[in-house]
């Protein structure tokens, strides 16, 4: 597994487009081989469909041998309304690319044989040769697609009724009216996008970090859908800090070397399906970020080289620090606050001025004496027979 960890969403959508790119060009596809890619709907990936129509109208990718396949779509919902997913894929992105509509496949919530329409649609995905790289996004509590919290993990596209955190999540689309949420949609299962040869996770904004932490530091359980891709040769997930934010500290540096090693080239450290170094190290100037974008080239892979960038640079030579008012007498150190010096003094005198009301308990700091009274006072209301 990969964790892509980047400063913003916005960096996110252009890190991911230009992955998709790379992929797809790669693949080199043609009239006789066809690119398959699973979509998502939502706001996530709206940066990823925004750079693709970039890239798309730049001349640097072409969807005319591209196969798409979506998640998901509503049921009962008309194909027209603005909140159908057929709606927002042709609004926000098929109609602005070279894809040919017999190539685009979203399920049809409006079928009459509803698990026909289903069985149908796993049957265009094995026509199709399978997905090569199937995008997705999870929601607060981790489904992916609508693949609810207690979803089976081998599960195949069916009928699925929404939770009721996805309704309420959703009713914002629906002028708030949860009532005008359809309660049921088709969505392809977790075991579909298991299949998929690689599955790219868009996770973006702090109400996903603990799904994130769910999906990268626990085991797999399927009350959170997203952990099942633990368990995939190829899963790369990428996400922006504000998602981090309940992942330990040693997680997110140990993501980050990785990926560190990675756009420098190293042996036996690159992979297969690596993105360009120059996507890695996105920087908060637009202007470096297109140059470096534009400046996309095949690392040199000498051992010399290697050696070089990753050979320990010498030490910064620091200004001394400027000693503080608030300095122990004993030892010389340097205090902030003076509050923080008086603790401090404490522990060279013996000193200990905070004292427990209860049973007179001495303490030589104050968070010390606030902890012991708490227990102490729920020891004295103990009624003992």
């Amino acid at each position: 597994m990969r964790l892509i960890i980047l400063d913003t969403s916005d960096y996110v959508g252009e890190w991911s487009a230009k992955y998709v790119m790379k992929r797809i060009n790669d693949f080199k596809p043609g009239p006789d081989k066809y690119f398959t890619l699973g979509l998502p709907t939502g706001s996530t990936p709206l940066g990823l469909y925004k750079n693709l129509i970039k890239f798309h109208k730049e001349g640097k990718i072409s969807f005319q041998y591209v196969k798409t396949f979506n998640m998901d779509e509503y049921v009962d919902l008309a194909r027209d309304h603005p909140e159908s997913y057929h709606y927002f894929m042709w609004h926000n992105f098929f109609k602005h690319i070279d894809i040919d509509p017999q190539n685009v496949h979203i399920l049809d919530g409006n079928a009459p044989d509803l698990v026909a329409e289903c069985n149908a649609f796993e049957d265009k995905i094995k026509a199709a040769g399978g997905i090569e790289l199937f995008i997705g996004g999870i929601g607060p509590d981790g489904h992916i697609a609508f693949n609810e919290p207690g979803s089976s993990l081998v599960s195949r596209t069916r009928v699925k009724t929404l939770a009721q955190d996805t309704l309420e999540a959703n009713a914002r689309f629906f002028g708030n009216d949860i009532s005008k949420v359809p309660k049921q949609a088709l969505t392809v299962g977790v075991g579909t996008v298991m299949d998929a040869r690689e599955v790219m996770i868009l996770i973006t904004g702090a109400h996903k970090a603990f799904a994130l932490y769910k999906a990268i530091e626990e085991g797999v359980n399927h009350m959170w859908t997203v952990s099942a891709f633990q368990q995939h040769p190829h899963t790369i997930m990428i996400c922006d800090e504000d998602a981090t934010l309940e992942l330990r500290v040693k997680t997110v540096k140990y993501f980050k070397e990785q990926e560190k090693l990675l756009a420098q080239g190293v042996p036996r450290i690159r992979q297969f399906h690596a993105p360009e170094p120059a996507a890695e190290t996105l920087t908060s100037s637009p202007a470096v970020r297109e140059q470096r974008l534009e400046e996309v080239g095949s690392p040199d892979n000498s051992t010399e080289k290697d050696k070089a960038q990753l050979a320990p640079k010498p030490k910064r030579i620091t200004r001394p620090t400027l000693l503080s008012k608030n300095q122990c007498t004993t030892c010389g150190k340097n205090f902030q606050r003076p509050s923080d010096l008086r603790y401090h003094v404490n522990t060279h005198t013996g000193a200990k001025p905070y004292k427990c009301v209860n049973c007179e308990a001495e303490f030589s700091h104050p968070s010390r004496l606030k902890k012991h009274t708490k227990r102490c006072q729920n020891f004295q209301t103990l009624n003992f027979r």
